[in-house]
């Protein structure tokens, strides 16, 4: 049986490993138990699994050998949903996923991607939606883009000296964008021709030709264009018809690809036509895999956490679907600087705002007291539809403020000291301190614990939607997988389990894998050694500690990040070694190449190409 018998040995020359992994506690990322194992890797694989009564395995030669005696070894994570499209150009170790054991990521997700549209027109689509500096988007296309195919793009991508192993979807937004310009893309009166879609549909089976994973949607108008030329319109995906976006539904469907999306929360019906089309009964016979934002016991709708499962279930089943919603397991902790945070797109006062990047203009908005007006009226009113923000200011808390006697105070609790309302109490203290000088923190969603814990269980879910790349002022959830990890570990030894360990690490690895049909995810004889070695000692309170770290690439920007370095041991990608003791190797992410670009229908467990 797999992992149970020592590999034979040639006699006439010794076995050497590149990289022996002695006594740990194993899980392959199936969901098996675990066993104590030593693991011997050598040309980016696994080639041996033994046990005690195998003997050790030969360390003469090895050059590295980790004691993992007390500690898990377990397949490397896989971040389903990440925002490194740009950054992956300027920073390919993408060192802030990996150093928590994530050994693969997929970009393109939300509509957006980096394939087609042209540098400028890209970099209006990301910056704002993502909350990434535009200037360092737009540089970093326009003086490192060599392609302008989707093979070309895939090559660019595989060619850099990735750190983590990359796979990717092709955007929506991006597609439209190319083919009709962004001025028409994101103009509600025109529409592509016959001619057009053709197009779309032409370029989107050149994507998956060179193995992009499938093609990613936005139907929430929320998010909005950066740059001066179209700014403050939705993105080009959201004025897509159900015609155009059938049309590239069936490539998927023809081609046995995914979509990953968002269905529109101000029209819930939008929700049923994504599990319509995903489904084999209307498709005849070929189901669409869909990945859907996002499933979250969110403030706003606190019913919400009690229907995704249960109902998303009983949809599948019903129409012969397969939606699964992506889910992030710990709980979802916002940040701000002043009104710089994506929820406030909800209001057509706060989008205004947001329009003006001059600071001065800006704070002489939120002064004004016929546009206070008409943001009371649009805050008031939204409280009695869906949202994603709970607007409740009681739960909104300053961390940093130029008046030191307002930090720790709720906006609400300034109101109520004041006699104002709640949204004048948040604008003034904005326009009394500076705008962007004034930082606060609130929680949106994952606030109870026990919803938190059945959503982790639940299987129509996908452990997924870090955002990593992303919203780098706003929220730091590289390290989720530790987070799920700890909470799982902590309920088993207070005797209340939700998931076992094995089940936690499968849903982060294995089963995350098999659905977007890349080659990752497992631990076994064979397979491509991506794995992370945890001290489970080092899942403590740190997980959960706010940091920042300047972002040299970035300008400087100081963006929040994780450090719980006592939880990972190490992190290997394609073989080797990269992340160890709190240290990346020499020449990580610049001269050294792990990761590779991981191509839809792959084979499992080919090797990694080699630095």
């Amino acid at each position: 049986m797999l992992g149970s018998v020592a590999p034979l040995r040639n006699l006439e020359a010794p076995v050497t490993y590149d990289v022996i992994i002695r006594d740990g506690l194993w899980f392959d990322g199936t969901g098996r138990p675990p066993r104590t194992r030593t693991l011997g890797i050598r040309d980016g694989l696994v080639v041996a699994v033994v046990g005690p009564a195998d003997g050790p395995l030969d360390e003469t030669g090895c050059p590295e050998v980790i004691d993992a005696a007390g500690k898990w070894v377990v397949p490397g994570f896989i971040d389903v949903h990440t925002h490194y499209d740009a950054e992956v150009l300027l920073d390919p170790g993408l060192p802030e996923s990996v150093r928590h054991g994530v050994t693969t990521v997929l970009l393109g997700n939300c509509s957006l991607s980096t394939v087609y549209a042209d540098s400028e027109d890209a970099a209006d689509l990301f910056s704002r939606v993502e909350a990434v500096p535009r200037e360092y988007v737009h540089g970093a296309l326009a003086s490192r883009r060599t392609w302008s195919t989707a093979a070309e793009y895939v090559e660019a991508i595989d060619a850099l000296p990735l750190g983590p192993n990359v796979g990717s979807l092709l955007g929506h937004s991006d597609l439209r964008a190319a083919v009709l310009g962004l001025d028409r893309a994101t103009d509600a009166g025109a529409q592509p021709t016959a001619a057009e879609l053709e197009k779309m549909a032409a370029l989107l089976d050149d994507a998956l030709d060179a193995g992009m994973l499938g093609m990613s949607g936005m139907d929430a108008a929320i998010d909005k264009l950066d740059g001066d030329r179209f700014r403050s319109r939705a993105l080009p995906s959201t004025f897509a018809t159900w015609r155009e976006r059938r049309k590239l539904i069936d490539v998927l469907r023809r081609r046995g690809r995914m979509l990953q999306s968002a269905p529109d929360i101000k029209n819930p019906a939008s929700g049923l036509l994504f599990f319509l089309a995903s489904s084999r009964i209307f498709g005849r016979g070929r189901g669409v895999r869909m990945s859907m934002l996002v499933s979250a016991d969110a403030k706003s709708m606190p019913l919400a956490a009690h229907t995704f499962g249960l109902g998303t279930r009983i949809l599948n089943k019903l129409l012969g679907s397969d939606v699964r919603f992506q889910h992030l397991p710990v709980p979802f902790e916002l940040y701000s600087d002043g009104i710089d945070l994506p929820v406030f797109e909800e209001f057509g006062a706060g989008t205004a705002a947001l329009h003006l990047r001059d600071q001065l203009q800006r704070n002489e908005l939120l002064a004004d007291q016929s546009y206070r007006r008409r943001f009371r009226r649009e805050f008031d009113r939204r409280k009695l539809g869906p949202s994603l923000w709970h607007r409740d200011f009681h739960d909104a808390v300053i961390v940093e403020c130029p008046d030191r006697s307002l930090i720790g105070k709720s906006f609400g609790a300034i109101a109520d000291e004041r006699g104002l309302h709640p949204l004048d109490a948040f604008l003034d203290v904005l326009v009394d301190n500076g705008e962007r000088n004034v930082r606060w923190t609130t929680t949106v969603a994952n606030h109870r614990p026990r919803q938190l814990d059945k959503l982790a269980a639940e299987p129509s879910l996908h452990m997924g939607f870090s955002d990593a790349g992303a919203h780098l002022r706003n929220m730091a959830f590289y390290n989720f997988a530790l987070r799920l990890l700890k909470r799982t570990r902590d309920a088993e030894r207070a005797g209340a389990p939700f998931l076992s360990v094995q089940g936690a690490v499968h849903r982060l690895t294995g089963e995350l894998a098999d659905w977007f049909g890349i080659d990752a995810g497992t631990l076994r004889e064979g397979d491509r050694a991506d794995f992370v070695v945890i001290d489970p000692a080092g899942l403590d309170e740190s997980v959960d500690a706010y940091h920042e770290e300047a972002v040299p690439h970035y300008g400087g920007l100081r963006r929040m990040v994780n450090r719980n370095d006592g939880a990972v041991v190490a992190t290997g990608v394609g073989g080797a070694v990269v992340f160890r003791a709190g240290r990346f190797r020499d020449g990580y992410g610049r001269t050294v190449r792990s990761g590779r670009y991981l191509r839809a229908g792959a084979r499992r467990g080919s090797p990694a190409v080699s630095a």
